[in-house]
């Protein structure tokens, strides 16, 4: 059998990150067994769906690089299908009209309750014989009164739900639109699904589809219901805990695989290992190997795991991202040879890229203003001469790279019997605006020999009082 799996988000919300693990699941799980991974939108509810949200739930899943085989699809044009497939159950008697008001289904509901029985519909329109004048009814699903369904779900085991339980499912409202559970039935077999991948809150969704999909005349696909992600203190994860559009931590600098990899691991282990590329996730994923009980966020985790994959990634890889967070910045950067060098640089320091960006932007803007503290302890003016020195010793430099800007600092703080940090601090001061850059050497070579020379020579004649109005 090909492994066909599908992600089917709708686009009345945002791409969140519990239905980013989702789609890693299903796209792991089809990788892994070299079969199909569909994208599906389930964009019925028209009211609520919005440009907006399906261009996120598009840019998050290209973002994230979680490329699908086929699709996408959307419901929205399928509805010729789903009528298709109403007007078949009606002629079939697997489903009827229902001409129950909104009141009578209410006292039938309160009459329920009073009896404490659970609420549900009585039926009492599968047997009508004449239309209701006047009336635009609703077709109900003419769900089997015997038996059991059992869903043999690949995370929780065997589920058992008495048919008597389950009331007839509306398919199709009074002014002819389907439902979701029926649209999700035909479109799972109309694509083949084999596996369903999903969170754990359908659970009570299943048995009907699953009834449905008999009544069509196919084998469900395989469940797999996956337990929910909670906030950091236990509760249902919401904004405040992360629950926000995952173009979001896009924008925060995760790296895709940073972010794939905590969510991986969150509720999926593969013995003791944290570090996951995408490559590994998909050799080791197995569906059956997830937690049943729901994992809660832990934001730290989440940024030590994108810190390891900034460690561990190429600096021409973390480019391509570092880039986007100079524009949010507002800098116009094109050189992308001297976008991977300062990730290089940087790529020990920080835990996403957004800081990343923020600790490097004197590498691509001028330095204006000096940190006060910073300035008022290294650009004085016992500093000014051995700046000037420095200035000096790297005019005449012949090659401008790294080793090269060492030495000659060295021998400036070696004349001076300085430290080399007594030296190198002053510059940092002088090149970055302030105490904190990549080693001296390194951020030299980057900044580049006009940039550098040009840069000491306003610091010196701060520290020697010529310019007092460069703060």
């Amino acid at each position: 059998m090909t492994v066909r799996t599908r992600f089917a988000p709708s686009p009345t919300g945002m791409l969140h990150i519990g239905g980013v693990r989702t789609a890693l699941f299903c796209w792991l799980y089809a990788r892994r067994h070299g079969g199909t991974f569909i994208l599906r939108i389930e964009d019925t509810d028209r009211e609520r769906s919005t440009p907006e949200a399906l261009a996120a739930i598009l840019d998050g899943m290209q973002w994230l690089g979680l490329d699908h085989d086929e699709g996408p699809f959307y419901q929205a044009q399928r509805m010729d299908r789903y009528r298709e497939v109403i007007d078949q159950f009606l002629r079939e008697g697997k489903a009827y009209h229902c001409y129950c008001s909104r009141e009578e289904l209410d006292e039938m509901r309160a009459g329920q309750m009073a009896r404490k029985e659970k609420p549900r519909y009585d039926g009492r329109c599968r047997h009508r014989g004449e239309p209701v004048q006047g009336s635009s009814p609703v077709v109900r699903f003419r769900n089997p009164e015997q038996g059991q369904v059992v869903v043999d779900d690949i995370v929780h085991g065997p589920i058992t739900f008495d048919s008597a339980e389950l009331d007839d499912l509306i398919i199709a409202r009074s002014d002819g639109t389907p439902t979701y559970n029926f649209c999700v039935v035909v479109d799972d077999s109309d694509m083949r699904i084999t596996h369903v991948i999903r969170g754990d809150d359908h659970i009570n969704n299943t048995p009907r589809q699953i009834q449905m999909l008999r009544a069509l005349g196919v084998e469900p696909p395989v469940y797999a219901h996956v337990p929910m992600i909670l906030g950091p203190d236990g509760a249902k994860l919401s904004k405040r805990h992360g629950a926000v559009s995952v173009l979001q931590y896009r924008d925060e600098g995760f790296l895709p695989e940073g972010l794939l990899n905590y969510l991986g691991r969150l509720g999926w282990s593969h013995g003791d290992q944290e570090i996951f590329s995408l490559e590994e996730m998909t050799r080791l994923f197995d569906i059956g190997d997830v937690n049943k009980s729901a994992s809660a966020l832990n934001p730290d985790k989440m940024l030590w795991i994108n810190q390891q994959h900034i460690l561990r990634s190429t600096p021409e890889h973390l480019a391509q991202f570092l880039k986007p967070q100079f524009e949010a910045l507002g800098l116009e950067v094109d050189d992308m040879t001297k976008v991977a060098a300062v990730a290089k640089a940087q790529q020990e320091r920080a835990r996403t890229l957004k800081e990343m960006a923020a600790n490097s932007v004197f590498f691509f803007r001028d330095v204006t203003e000096y940190d006060p503290k910073a300035a008022a302890k290294h650009l004085t003016g016992e500093t000014a001469p051995m700046l000037a020195d420095v200035r000096s010793r790297l005019t005449a430099l012949g090659e401008w790279r790294a080793p090269a800007i060492h030495e000659a600092i060295l021998a400036v703080a070696a004349e001076r019997g300085a430290a080399l940090g007594k030296v190198a601090q002053p510059v940092r001061v002088a090149v970055a605006g302030g105490t904190v850059s990549p080693p001296i050497d390194v951020t030299l070579e980057i900044l580049g020999r006009a940039v550098t020379l040009a840069r000491l020579e306003r610091a010196e004649a701060r520290a020697s009082g010529d310019a007092p109005g460069l703060a």
